[in-house]
């Protein structure tokens, strides 16, 4: 079995308390790219552009950010080369969330306060549908104890990964460019500010139903928030609808992890494995090691 990673030293820090604040730059940069996006499909709509769409769209959010960022970066959940890291978690800063550091803090901080036995709303999900999605698209939560968050230093020393993370927003701008020589305005509305709202926008959406009340086999009796699962969803979602199997086993790579679990992030990583090109792939941890799961009733 994998070590598990650890970056979170909630020592002196509480879930519970704080409250949720505006930021600035997140909510300008999310509603600047649906704003432009829908005052443009009008005139700026073509097959082409749609097409461009739907496959930067899912090579993105399943290449880069399900393999690059959640399950190598985040997870450590297998090993490959220096080069393929980097070309993976560059994809998943492409989607345009955050940063590469960024995106592992705002994980690792929301994945501690549920695990806690009580955590503030805002980790939990539990405002209706629209408010939720007001406050995790627009806001952040200052804590009144914060954690303490401290990167392995294999990723923060990483200069790549110094550069990503103050310009990350930037690299957007070559790939617009590529797609306005290609394919004019309409690829650039689709292939970038779409793509960008559509991609945040259905992260956010998977993670609100996921940590609310839904099937899966799992608890974990420790936590205060619960995962569940999405079934039917797999292929949407790049198999990270199985989010009950997750967090039962943060440790494997493969979150699809029964046969009827489809995981199209796992058919690429076991495709790559086959060739050599990552090693010392995750599994879920052995059955004497699940003191800390129940089975669900």
């Amino acid at each position: 079995m994998r070590p598990p990673v650890f970056r979170i030293d909630a020592s002196n820090a509480d879930p519970r308390y704080g409250k949720i604040v505006w930021a600035p730059g997140k909510s300008i940069w999310i509603n600047s790219c649906l704003i432009t996006f829908i005052f443009s499909i009008p005139f700026a709509t073509t097959l082409s552009a749609v097409v461009v769409f739907s496959l930067l769209t899912y090579t993105t959010l399943l290449i880069g950010h399900s393999l690059g960022a959640h399950r190598k970066l985040i997870h450590r959940t297998f090993d490959c080369s220096k080069w393929l890291e980097r070309t993976l978690v560059y994809l998943g800063v492409l989607v345009g969330m955050a940063g590469p550091f960024g995106l592992v803090r705002i994980h690792d901080i929301r994945d501690w306060a549920q695990r806690e036995n009580q955590c503030h709303d805002f980790f939990a999900h539990r405002y209706p549908f629209f408010r939720d999605a007001l406050y995790q698209l627009n806001c952040t939560f200052e804590f009144e104890q914060p954690p303490k968050f401290r990167l392995e230093d294999e990723i923060a020393a990483d200069r790549f990964y110094q550069f990503l993370e103050k310009t990350w927003i930037l690299h957007q701008l070559p790939l617009a460019l590529i797609l306005f020589l290609i394919g004019g305005w309409p690829w650039v509305v689709w292939g970038t500010f779409g793509r960008v709202f559509v991609s945040v926008f259905g992260h956010w959406t998977v993670t609100y139903f996921t940590h609310n009340p839904g099937p899966g086999t799992w608890i974990i009796p420790a936590a205060g928030v619960q995962a569940s699962n999405l079934p039917g969803l797999g292929f949407i979602t790049m198999g990270e609808c199985w989010h009950n199997n997750h967090h039962a086993f943060p440790e494997s790579a493969r979150i699809g992890i029964n046969a009827n679990e489809f995981d199209p992030g796992w058919l690429v990583l076991d495709s790559l494995h086959r060739f050599g090109l990552v090693w010392n792939v995750g599994v879920p941890r052995d059955e004497s090691l699940r003191e800390d799961l129940e089975i669900a009733a």
